[in-house]
């Protein structure tokens, strides 16, 4: 599986990107998109909402279930992407790109929290033992 190097992942298989502006733009993992197949709707926190790192924030749903999506970090959801409400199957056609909103932080130091690539890979592989 390709891991992007470039993003932070979390265990529940969230992945972030901090952008140059300071922000973090957020999705799921192609390992979760895998897992749920087929969206079929996408629920995403409002612009505004404050979020607590590893709170329930948004829920994506498939044609076999649906599953919560945690925060990976602490903030304000300043953006979402307004394309997952009507075409929620681009993140089955490219789940790191498909993201689902951007926060502006309120910790920047919790992405030290976050794992690498490497490390998201060795969680893949615990699991599929």
């Amino acid at each position: 599986m390709n891991i992007p190097t470039h993003l932070k992942y979390t265990k529940s298989h969230e992945w972030v990107k901090l952008e140059e502006d300071g922000t973090v733009t957020t999705g799921i993992t192609i390992h979760a998109q895998g897992l749920l197949g087929d969206m079929v709707f996408v629920e995403i926190p409002q612009a505004g909402r404050h979020l607590k790192q590893g709170e329930e924030c948004a829920v994506v749903e498939s044609v076999k279930a649906a599953a919560d999506v945690y925060a990976p970090i602490s903030g304000e959801v300043i953006t979402i992407n307004p394309e997952l409400e009507s075409a929620p199957e681009r993140i089955n056609e490219d789940a790191h790109s498909a993201w689902l909103y951007k926060i502006k932080p309120s910790n920047i130091e919790e992405l030290n929290d976050l794992l690498d690539s490497s490390e998201y890979q060795k969680v893949l592989e615990s699991e599929a033992h």
